[in-house]
């Protein structure tokens, strides 16, 4: 493989964001910056200094508001073995950004009537732990106690010993529910997979059709993502940066672009783009797919064991960011909005490997965050959730 350049510095301008003025009124008219030349000179440069120290082999980054401008640039390579640069059109696997979709897709059927988020999980689903008191909500606000199942040790011999072997929702299952519950629902939050497995076989019973059918039909076309896939094996549309991970059987880094997704499923196992996903960011944290009373119980957020974020209904709020991160092997995503300023956020990566004990696409975050809205910095340390299956020795809920 070829050595990894610190950063290709590929650059797509500064043009004007699409969107609606700002009011005079908002304090974001102040408070968020000009994307132009001085600003962009700063992030190239926070940026590059990310990747350099991380040794992340790409990244994608776009950051825009009304009135403000769009910082869109790419650095780094897609593909380690042939140099070809990062570019703003590829397809990125984007892990527990997922999540989003799985329980917007709940929602609507909320919305419909087809569900109710107080309904035990009993009443869909045969053979749960605690079912009969674990409601929907509590799985799509994490906090089920149910054993997160990419944390099962004998899960993460079988995925990373055949990595392009297909498991079904219920074998997923059956790592978790060998385990007891952690704790009684409700009592506290605790990040687990285990929850969008159940809430995906929900929306296929209440829905009447296969989970990625459901979500491409209710979700993906009504808000116009046509980049935005769910797939149902390792297919992967092309152009797709190539994906490196050390989460493998050896512990040394591999290719795992086509490493089967199906193992995360409703929890981790979607595709996207830079479009789709800065459409995607506006859409979720503004809830135009659902009603104003159901999307405002989404953005309920309850305290986390992370500081400075709480979690809704299957999204996050980091310190006034809502929105999404993302990771499984080989990938990682940001898919964020901040409502005061109206501001997207997202960035992609082409690795999962930690940098000490960071999430890369954090450090990316942080960066940005601290350059454009200083009161507001992303920031989710290791124990922010990722659809990964590594054993730690000191549990987290995202492994």
């Amino acid at each position: 493989m070829l050595a990894v350049p610190a950063s290709t510095g590929t650059a797509y301008g500064v043009a004007p964001a699409p969107g609606p003025p700002l009011s005079a009124s908002s304090s974001s008219e102040t408070d968020f910056p000009e994307l132009g030349p001085a600003v962009a000179r700063r992030l190239d440069t926070a940026i590059q200094q990310v990747l350099r120290e991380t040794k992340v082999p790409g990244v994608i980054v776009s950051l825009s508001a009304p009135g403000k401008g769009s910082y869109v640039r790419t650095f780094g390579v897609a593909d380690k073995a042939t140099g070809a640069p990062m570019e703003t059109d590829l397809y990125m696997r984007i892990g527990s950004t997922t999540k989003t979709f799985t329980v917007t897709a709940l929602l609507e059927l909320v919305d419909e009537g087809k569900v109710g988020l107080d309904d035990p999980i009993a009443k869909y689903i045969d053979n749960v732990p605690n079912g009969d008191r674990i409601t929907l909500r509590d799985l799509a606000d994490m906090r089920s106690g149910l054993f997160n199942y990419t944390m099962d040790e004998g899960f993460f011999k079988a995925l990373t010993s055949d990595p392009q072997r297909p498991f079904t929702p219920q074998e997923l299952l059956d790592y978790s529910f060998k385990h007891p519950v952690q704790f009684q629902p409700g009592e506290k939050f605790d990040y687990s997979n285990t929850n969008l497995i159940l809430l995906g076989l929900v929306v296929e019973k209440a829905g009447g059709m296969p989970l990625n059918e459901f979500i491409e039909q209710r979700v993906l076309k009504p808000a116009r993502l046509s980049h935005t896939v769910f797939p149902t094996g390792a297919e992967f549309p092309s152009p797709h940066a190539q994906g490196y991970t050390d989460q493998t059987a050896s512990g040394k880094v591999e290719n795992s672009t086509n490493w089967n997704p199906s193992w995360g499923w409703a929890a981790g196992a979607m595709i996207s783009d830079l479009r789709d996903l800065r459409s995607w960011a506006r859409t979720l944290a503004t809830g135009t797919l659902l009603s104003p009373e159901t999307q405002a119980q989404r953005l309920k957020t309850l305290p986390t064991t992370i500081p400075g974020a709480g979690y809704g209904l299957g999204i996050f709020d980091v310190q006034g960011w809502i929105g999404h991160n993302g990771s499984l092997p080989g990938y990682e995503a940001l898919t964020l909005y901040l409502p005061e300023s109206q501001a997207t956020l997202v960035v992609l990566l082409n690795t999962d490997i930690l940098h000490g004990q960071t999430e890369p696409s954090t450090l990316f975050g942080q960066a940005i965050t601290r350059i454009v809205t200083p009161e507001h910095v992303f920031n989710l340390p290791v124990t922010a959730p990722r659809a990964t299956p590594r054993p730690s020795p000191q549990p987290s809920p995202q492994r």
